[in-house]
């Protein structure tokens, strides 16, 4: 198996998404690293439509859930329900037991509910009441959220946060790409968008993971993965101002993701081998949603992006 393989998913995707390449991105890698990926832009920027797009491109089963403020945990894990003709409790599994799921608007829902997720995303298996049961081997969350300006939104907890592997923001179309989109919307109102030209399977997915599983990271480029994961947590040792901007860094469970999404990223773009360019590639959507910074540094108008590009650009590269 080799990145060509994906080729027929990138343009499933690109057939109904104009631009948004670093969405796309993302989400391959996410999909390659067997992880899940938190996309956050404002209404209207093809988010749940990528999503979408992704699914109808891959087997398994797909479900989406809108979350709202009046949403229940056993809306998302299920219920044992009590069957008459058994004279026994039976469980209902629920929307967590499909392969993809799209979790729109996720920061919607209150604090109960998002950590209805945590046991699914981190252990791949949920529990009700006595009883683990254990999640599909194709397991991807794939959760949409507004701006926490927005009206009727809510702040995501950190743990649920450091469960995603990647979080990608998602900005305005240029000029020429919302000019091909309103040519897009009048194609569709003419005829029927085909359908994906060959569906990914899950067992070829499964050889992709293990290619890039084994895909060539140099020991010191994970003495350098480390440091840039430290640099988060004691920033002051490079900068002084940087020391005043942050006020949590990230957790080992970054470490983990940033050599899991650098691999995919080199595999991704036919490599043999991971690079410090790849690392670096991948580090602000690892690190943006590990990274708590200070109110001083929001006074300042500085924003995770800001912090981690200058961390990118202070760690010695071996």
């Amino acid at each position: 198996m080799n990145s060509k393989d994906l080729d027929p998913v990138r343009e499933h995707i690109a057939s109904r998404v104009i631009g948004q390449q670093k969405l796309v991105d993302s989400m391959l890698v996410c999909l390659l690293s067997d992880g899940h990926l938190l996309v956050e832009g404002l209404p209207g920027l093809a988010k749940t439509t990528a999503v979408n797009a992704l699914s109808e491109a891959i087997e398994g089963d797909f479900h989406r859930i809108q979350f709202t403020p009046d949403l229940l945990p056993s809306d998302l894990v299920g219920t044992d329900i009590y069957r008459h003709d058994k004279g026994q409790f039976e469980f209902s599994p629920g929307p967590l037991f499909h392969s993809i799921l799209l979790a729109d608007e996720v920061n919607r829902a209150p604090a109960k509910v998002q950590a209805a997720l945590l046991e699914a995303m981190a252990e791949h298996q949920i529990t009700v009441g006595q009883t683990s049961y254990n999640l599909p081997e194709l397991f991807m969350v794939l959760a949409t959220q507004n701006p926490i300006e927005q009206e009727g939104t809510y702040h995501l907890p950190e743990a649920q946060l450091d469960r995603f592997l990647m979080q990608v923001r998602v900005e305005y179309p240029t000029r020429d790409e919302e000019l091909r989109i309103l040519e897009l919307d009048n194609t569709k109102q003419k005829q029927v968008l085909p359908p994906p030209a060959r569906v990914l399977s899950q067992k070829d997915l499964m050889a992709m993971r293990a290619a890039v599983a084994e895909l060539y990271l140099d020991p010191k480029l994970l003495r350098y993965i480390v440091d840039l994961v430290q640099a988060t947590r004691n920033p002051g040792v490079y900068r002084a101002e940087l020391g005043r901007w942050c006020r949590f860094g990230a957790s080992p469970r970054a470490s983990l993701a940033l050599a899991r999404c650098a691999r995919s990223q080199a595999w991704l773009q036919g490599a043999s081998y991971v690079s410090p360019e790849h690392i670096q590639a991948v580090a602000p959507e690892v690190l943006r949603h590990r990274v708590l910074l200070s109110f001083e540094a929001e006074a300042e108008g500085i924003n995770s992006d800001d912090f981690i590009q200058q961390l990118l650009e202070l760690v010695a590269i071996p």
